[in-house]
């Protein structure tokens, strides 16, 4: 994120764990999830389809805790690392 100037709000540390509650939250505050696992990319259109099941198990991993990383940017949700989708969204 230093290398494209992009300046964090706010930062939770993973020793915080935000679980399927949380995930709830965030998800119906947004239009749109990405959700990355390693290659394999998720879209959620939470606008149309609204907040699911399947999008929120998309956002947490094994332990049931949101997987890191997690990036909120305007009506969009980022869960996972995946650095095409990163520099395709937040460019």
């Amino acid at each position: 994120m230093e290398a494209h100037n992009i300046e964090p709000k706010e930062i939770v540390k993973a020793s915080k764990k935000l679980g399927r509650d949380a995930a709830q939250e965030i998800a119906s505050e947004s239009k749109k999830l990405i959700v990355s696992k390693g290659k394999k990319v998720t879209v959620f259109d939470l606008a149309k389809d609204g907040v699911t099941d399947d999008a929120i198990d998309a956002m947490l991993g094994p332990t049931g805790n949101m997987r890191a990383p997690c990036i909120r940017s305007k009506q969009l949700v980022l869960v996972g690392f995946n650095e095409e989708v990163y520099l395709e969204q937040l460019s």
